[in-house]
């Protein structure tokens, strides 16, 4: 079975035909063939999301994805490489400091079940990362806040114990929820199933309701002299 790792330049590695998750092919060309390969791993159960990568161009979790021949494998995209497949969290820790997707003020009231659920899909994130690969915003604006980051505002500002909703919301209008394009590759390859566009939309209908709106509307034209204006007569 060949595979090709892109490194500092690709390189290829034969090994025994089988049937090997990515993971286990990395380990087996790590072990046997170049110790100098570097890549994540924790868990080996899809539970920590520290072995994300791309095959074939799509984000995988490489414990839970079977390798087929002929393959590329790849670090994530619209991150920084450390090495090989290894790449930084750092952004994402940024702003999760920068968007405050904490509790800022405790409202003291008690969370039922129901309350529970209404924020269990969003804390179920693993921090793999895959979400801000398959972005198109944020491969060309590295200040987009991103779909796990307004995922977890959406978790906070959705909380009942969270008695500022407001400053969650003030805090995404720039490079946040109207810079999203809601193509939905965030869902499609979240492991997890979070579905962030979804989570995007319900935080643009919030910020109706503290009086933003799409900056980018103002500027739309609608040609041929039409007036959308209120009409009397109508």
């Amino acid at each position: 079975m060949k595979t090709t790792i892109q490194r500092a330049k690709e390189q290829l590695f034969e090994i025994p035909d089988g049937k090997y998750t990515v993971l286990e092919a990395l380990r087996y060309i790590k072990i046997n063939m170049d110790r100098t390969l570097s890549f994540n791993q924790g868990c080996r159960s899809g539970v920590c999301g520290s072995c994300a990568c791309t095959v074939d161009g799509k984000e995988v979790l490489a414990c839970k994805t079977f390798l087929q021949d002929n393959q590329k494998i790849e670090p994530l995209k619209n991150v920084e490489v450390i090495k090989d497949l290894v790449v930084s969290k750092d952004k994402i820790e940024q702003n999760i400091q920068k968007y405050k997707t904490t509790i800022i003020e405790n409202s003291q009231k008690t969370a039922t079940n129901k309350d529970a659920k209404k924020i269990d899909i969003q804390s179920n994130c693993i921090l793999c990362q895959s979400c801000y690969s398959s972005c198109p915003v944020f491969a060309v604006n590295k200040e987009f806040a991103g779909p796990y980051i307004l995922s977890r505002v959406f978790r906070y500002a959705n909380d009942i114990k969270e008695s500022n909703q407001k400053e969650h919301i003030d805090l995404i209008q720039t490079n946040g929820i109207w810079d999203c394009t809601l193509c939905g590759n965030c869902a499609l390859v979240c492991p997890e199933h979070l579905d962030p566009k979804n989570d995007i939309q319900a935080l643009r209908n919030m910020s109706a309701t503290y009086g933003y709106m799409d900056p980018n509307f103002a500027s739309m034209s609608f040609g041929g002299g039409m007036d959308f204006g209120f009409n009397p007569n109508f």
